[in-house]
């Protein structure tokens, strides 16, 4: 089973796809690894197209995979290729709680991360996360014209996707 999961940041993309992982045996890919540069120590430095776009084949040669990130403008092919296309969209509110909530865990040291954030980058995906909910809702709207998506609002929506991927796989 192929599956990809979009939506804001704080929308709970990473934790549904370790629980659906958990679920099926499918591996995940964060798609934040292969857009952005981790190697370096600075924050912020993205990959060049090419190297990103040799990463993001090599994951979707495989026969199940479960991909996960805000990115949408450059993933036509997993958009189009995937059994199932979830959208995560709660309320704004909840997502700006949990971005807080995941900075000050990471920068505390109870939450393990490979991104090198300050409240600069903080503030920043703030302002990003507000647009990002605007263009993409236009972006899932044309997107559910030529497919099906789910679109997950509540916690209860999980529960229901895992259990019918739980029967496909």
């Amino acid at each position: 089973m192929k599956i990809h999961i979009i939506g804001p940041s704080g929308s709970g993309k990473s934790f549904m796809a370790r629980k659906l992982s958990a679920e099926t045996g499918i591996p995940v890919t964060e798609l934040d690894d292969i857009f952005w540069d981790n190697r370096i120590e600075s924050y912020g430095l993205k990959r060049s197209p090419q190297e990103r776009d040799r990463l993001l084949h090599k994951v979707l040669e495989d026969d199940d995979w479960i991909i996960e990130g805000v990115y949408y403008s450059w993933l036509e092919k997993p958009l189009r290729t995937a059994d199932r296309v979830l959208f995560l969209y709660p309320p704004y509110p909840l997502q700006v709680l949990r971005i807080i909530r995941r900075f000050l865990l990471r920068k505390i040291g109870l939450l393990r991360t490979k991104k090198k954030e300050t409240l600069k980058s903080l503030l920043d995906l703030l302002k990003w996360n507000r647009l990002y909910n605007i263009e993409a809702a236009g972006f899932i709207k044309r997107l559910r014209l030529e497919r099906r998506v789910d679109i997950l609002l509540k916690k209860k929506d999980l529960s229901l996707l895992i259990n019918s991927c739980r029967k496909r796989t």
